[in-house]
């Protein structure tokens, strides 16, 4: 018996965060990018579920954390094709680069940390649990979320991690800023820092800094509302498959916060 169905609209906000008239039209993207052509994972066998129930129980899943034996019931499948369904439809629901942007945008970076169980890309860090760092990157403007890094081990410092997992490539050629933590990047802006002898800053640069802070904070908002997705509180899956998952969720992310 399925209890949760995509075609009663008040289910889906509830679930996905997403308003009906968004929510359908993400199931008509994720048809165009392939989502009807997959089969139950076996030749000539269709799945039991429509598309948009389909999209309703990825979406779901990221944002109730429940396991697979928890939401199987819900949408009146077995655990094992609800893990078939998220493997399968969780890429088709990943944020797609955008292909042309403004040489003025300024775009804003940091890091979360994302606690997960599969200890193989993750590490001890400061909070004390096995972690990865992720690389976020968003529009100033629009608050949009333009760029994700590959997952790092979350003992590495942002820095390092801004370097090592790419997103330093995917935003070459515009203005970036972070905050002090991505000191020794060049092309990042960052806050200025008091002198070694300890003596103030003058009044311009505490006047640069204050505006700093505020536009930055932005960033952080934003991995607020991606951390409404409870997955990416307590990762329980395998660490490769994190790249689609915050893909995704930065992708549902946008469509909420675009309206």
């Amino acid at each position: 018996m399925q209890v949760i169905s995509a075609a009663r609209p008040e289910w889906i906000f509830p679930f996905t965060g997403l308003q009906p008239a968004q929510f359908r039209r993400l199931v008509r993207l994720v048809a165009e990018r392939g989502g009807d052509a997959i089969a139950d994972g076996r030749p000539g066998r269709q799945w039991s579920l429509h598309l948009a129930d389909r999209v309703l129980l990825v979406a779901a899943y990221w944002r109730t954390n429940l396991t697979m034996r928890q939401i199987g019931p819900l949408f009146g499948v077995s655990h094992s094709t609800a893990h078939r369904v998220i493997d399968t439809l969780g890429p088709l629901l990943a944020l797609t680069p955008g292909r042309r942007r403004r040489i003025d945008q300024i775009t804003i970076v940091d890091g979360t940390l994302i606690p997960t169980r599969d200890h193989r890309l993750a590490a001890p860090s400061k909070n004390y649990r096995y972690s990865i760092n992720l690389q976020v990157a968003i529009d100033a403007h629009t608050r949009l979320v333009v760029a994700l890094g590959d997952p790092q081990p979350g003992n590495r410092n942002d820095t390092i991690v801004y370097r090592t997992s790419g997103i330093n490539q995917k935003l070459a050629g515009r203005p970036v800023m972070a905050d002090g933590a991505y000191r020794g990047n060049p092309e990042v802006i960052i806050p200025y820092r008091k002198p070694n002898d300890g003596s103030e800053l003058p009044d311009w640069k505490a006047d640069l800094n204050k505006h700093h802070r505020t536009v930055r904070a932005q960033v952080e908002h934003a991995l607020a509302r991606m951390k409404c997705f409870k997955i990416l509180r307590d990762y329980r899956r395998a660490a490769h498959i994190l790249t689609d998952t915050a893909a995704g969720i930065a992708h549902l992310h946008n469509i909420i916060l675009a309206g």
